[in-house]
């Protein structure tokens, strides 16, 4: 069974002056000029390849870490490549403010686990090397155990879905 706890570095998404990027759409996520690329295993090293600043995001992440993002993340297609990218590189979950409908139910039905948090502490979680992220609770803690923000934890179907590895691999009761 998936762990319902995830242990990573955060990724605070932000432009240069440090402010939230909003609207990051999936062409900003996994560029149309690799939609031809259809290894998902493969995908993981042309994440955020058009979205500046980012570019270099797939070098620098670990497997475990955690992607905090802006309002309304994933908006535009429904390219399946902009989930799989992140599952490739073993982003253990995606915290934002908002998500695009068609990428929210995406990314549940990849087993991809997405919470939503309105207020993204940016400056705290940017000091922060670690973070654990409870996917039952929405709790969101420094290495202290300090509560550093509380998320919408994920539903149940969601957790379902993400146990069993995604959509396609859960079993009927």
């Amino acid at each position: 069974m998936k762990p319902t706890l995830i242990r990573g570095k955060p990724w605070v998404i932000t432009d240069a002056e440090g402010r939230l990027i909003d609207d990051i759409d999936t062409d900003q996520i996994y560029h149309n000029a690799y939609l031809a690329v259809t290894d998902p295993a493969e995908m993981g090293k042309y994440a955020f390849s058009n979205l500046a600043g980012w570019e270099d995001f797939p070098e620098k992440v670990r497997p475990g870490d955690i992607l905090f993002v802006g309002e309304n993340f994933g908006a535009g297609s429904s390219r399946q490549h902009a989930v799989d990218c992140f599952l490739a590189l073993g982003i253990g979950a995606i915290v934002g403010k908002s998500f695009g409908a068609i990428y929210k139910r995406n990314a549940i039905n990849s087993g991809l686990p997405l919470l939503e948090l309105p207020a993204i502490p940016v400056k705290e979680l940017g000091d922060l090397e670690q973070v654990v992220v409870d996917l039952e609770t929405g709790e969101i803690k420094a290495p202290d155990g300090r509560v550093v923000a509380r998320a919408k934890p994920m539903s149940e179907v969601a957790l379902e879905i993400y146990r069993a590895g995604g959509l396609l691999q859960l079993r009927p009761r």
